[in-house]
């Protein structure tokens, strides 16, 4: 079976990993363009690529998805099979391609959340559970029938970063499940149900959807800020000020002021109904620090 491979970031490397040790014939991989980052402006490979080079795999970056040169060179692989983990919208003269269609792992138990940002929001909205999907793509994004879901656990403490990293692994194993049920013939396609629950959605995370509402319930509070721990981080101002939040805890305190400091140990946000203390901050243009490294060298 002839396997095209579409994927950027570090969360796509282990399902390319587990397919190249697994024997599977990825015939060439598509990725984003080189991007120049840093001081020196240099050109930076993708994740991805940089596997595909070190296991001699042809790598496509086209800028446009709909270039009949890039169409015509896509074709000329005649794949049977492709795989999409964080990439872009495809169009359907891309995804309709190969014999098979083409399946997408998305890291939530769709229909919820889909989206750009579905690991972030089950954690910003406080779920106990999520897990993984492998489904064929269709016209409407995210909406196609689906092939395997595994669930897994969110803890109350567990941040975006731990959850990232944990999905990343249930999504390799899953798309390699995915891979060889395909290949035997061995699965049925479900259609989305959405068992009349309400559907969460996991739109794209900008800047200012980071800024803490400290008018919330403490709850709301700490799981925004653990919903966006380590990246792109949760943020308030505070006299001009901007801090990034990395960790926090519920306090059992009613502030009548709207902070609250020994200057020594703790540093409290009043909240709706209570109270966030904040552990790990990083200031405007300082570096991550805990609270109590923090208060030593700072006054607030």
């Amino acid at each position: 079976m002839r396997i095209i491979y579409m994927g950027t970031p570090e969360f796509a490397v282990p399902s390319l990993e587990i397919l190249i040790q697994n024997d599977f014939n990825v015939v060439a991989v598509i990725t984003a363009p080189d991007k120049p980052s840093g001081r020196g402006l240099q050109l930076n490979e993708s994740s991805v690529k940089k596997i595909a080079v070190q296991h001699n795999i042809p790598v496509l970056q086209p800028t446009n998805l709909k270039e009949p040169a890039f169409l015509e060179e896509l074709k000329s692989y005649e794949a049977d099979l492709q795989i999409v983990v964080a990439f872009r919208m495809l169009p359907e003269v891309v995804w309709n391609m190969p014999r098979l269609g083409t399946f997408n792992l998305h890291a939530s138990l769709l229909p919820q959340y889909r989206g750009a940002a579905p690991i972030n929001w089950a954690i910003i909205n406080g779920e106990k559970e999520t897990g993984a999907t492998t489904f064929l793509l269709q016209h409407e994004i995210d909406t196609g029938n689906i092939l395997f879901q595994e669930k897994i656990g969110i803890s109350e403490t567990e941040n975006v970063g731990e959850l990232y990293e944990k999905l990343m692994m249930l999504g390799s194993n899953l798309v390699l499940k995915t891979v060889k049920c395909m290949q035997t013939g061995d699965y049925h396609l479900a259609p989305q149900q959405t068992d009349g629950k309400e559907l969460k959605h996991a739109p794209k995370i900008f800047k200012e959807t980071c800024k803490i509402d400290w008018d919330l319930p403490s709850i709301n509070v700490y799981n925004f800020i653990r919903g966006l721990s380590p990246y792109p981080a949760a943020f308030f101002e505070y006299h001009g000020r901007i801090y990034k939040v990395f960790e926090a805890e519920v306090a059992n305190d009613k502030l009548d002021e709207v902070m609250a400091t020994d200057h020594k140990t703790f540093w409290k946000m009043r909240t709706k109904d209570g109270a966030i203390a904040i552990k790990e901050l990083q200031p405007e243009g300082k570096k991550r620090m805990t609270i109590e490294d923090f208060l030593r060298g700072n006054k607030i």
